[in-house]
């Protein structure tokens, strides 16, 4: 099988990490007999410097024609001082929604080999940390309007949240899918107490439920859920919820597996054609010093095979490398301990691409 990945190096450590996936990525190809191309377009920091605008059309046609998309991370301080619409992370939203990927689904599961490095007490980690988080991706607030004005010589900002039914009722599709392949539980977050587009979250989610009767229906307040993610993330299997609660229980679902270098992330539309990335940003303090963890990079090239391309042995070689190599002792400096062996970011994904078998 041939496939064409559109490739977005991105900003700072992203070309870094992004490498160590095609790396692993080509490794797996030749293994199982399919051969995977890369074309690298630009978007973010890079676009800017070299087009002027974060996200270029040509990028977005490419991305649009091929297989899918691997992206690396934008961003950083050299683009603090753009304008708000020209800065790399519009590119990124831009993208999102020229591609119609409406779901994110990021994954909190703690590596039995790194169990220690969570911050969680020992007793919470052992109890269990796997479960899914299905983000809703292109509405809400980071997509409605934006400005700030001045009122008797004071600046006043607005951003306005909104959310259709048609927006919501597919993401929570997508959210009992999900559930429906894993355990079959499904909590669905929102501030329904306050906000009246968690008020029609809620009813939405409710009306679908019905339609899931093997699916255990639950509700939680986002407030909640972030506390119950810390004091005992055993109790989830899936959540769903909108674009602002995503990104930030997320965030914090990946610190409490102990790196945040770890995790990948599928972005999905209504067709097979995804972008993968990892949920980590450009971490610009450690660029360019061969120390970035590459494994949820190459984890996210993993979650590509199985969503995008519909090979999930290939996906489950690639999840049992990175096992063999962490059961092996192996560590870059984020998940280093006592008596592992410290590795840089192109030995990991030296190590990782050896370890892939048929």
């Amino acid at each position: 099988m041939r496939k064409t990945i559109a490739m977005i190096e991105g900003d700072y450590s992203g070309p870094e990490v992004v490498r160590e996936a095609v790396k692993v990525m080509k490794r797996t190809a030749e293994v199982f007999g399919h051969e995977f191309v890369f074309k690298k377009v630009l978007m973010g920091g890079e676009a800017i410097d070299a087009t002027g605008v974060p996200l270029p059309d040509e990028t977005l046609k490419e991305c649009l024609a091929s297989d899918s998309v691997l992206l690396g991370a934008v961003g950083g301080p050299k683009y603090n001082a753009v304008p708000k619409d020209k800065r790399p992370e519009r590119g990124l939203l831009g993208l999102r929604s020229g591609m119609e990927l409406f779901a994110n689904l990021r994954p909190a599961r703690v590596f039995p080999q790194l169990a220690a490095a969570s911050p969680l007490k020992p007793e919470i980690v052992a109890a269990g940390i796997d479960f899914v988080i299905v983000r809703e991706l292109v509405g809400g607030v980071y997509f409605g309007k934006h400005e700030t004005t001045v009122e008797n010589g004071r600046k006043k900002a607005t951003d306005i949240m909104s959310y259709s039914e048609g927006e919501i009722e597919r993401i929570v599709r997508v959210g009992f899918e999900t559930a429906r392949v894993r355990n079959k539980v499904l909590t669905s977050v929102d501030k329904s107490n306050v906000l009246d587009c968690s008020r029609l979250w809620s009813e939405v989610f409710h009306r679908v439920a019905k339609e899931f009767p093997d699916v255990e229906a639950r509700e939680m307040l986002v407030d909640n859920c972030a506390m119950q993610i810390v004091r005992n993330p055993a109790q989830f299997d899936t959540i769903v919820t909108e674009n602002l609660f995503g990104d930030i229980l997320s965030d914090e679902a990946s610190m409490i597996t102990g790196s945040i270098g770890l995790i990948p992330s599928a972005s999905l539309g209504s067709t097979s054609c995804g972008m993968y990335e990892p949920i980590h940003g450009s971490a610009p303090d450690i660029a360019g010093r061969n120390i970035v963890n590459p494994i949820g990079t190459i984890l996210s090239g993993a979650m590509m095979m199985k969503y995008s391309f519909a090979m999930p042995e290939e996906a489950a070689a690639v999840e049992a490398a990175v096992n063999k190599v962490l059961d092996e002792g192996w560590r870059t400096g984020d998940i280093f301990s006592e008596g592992c062996k410290k590795v840089g970011t192109t030995e990991m994904g030296d190590l990782i691409a050896k370890a892939i078998k048929n």
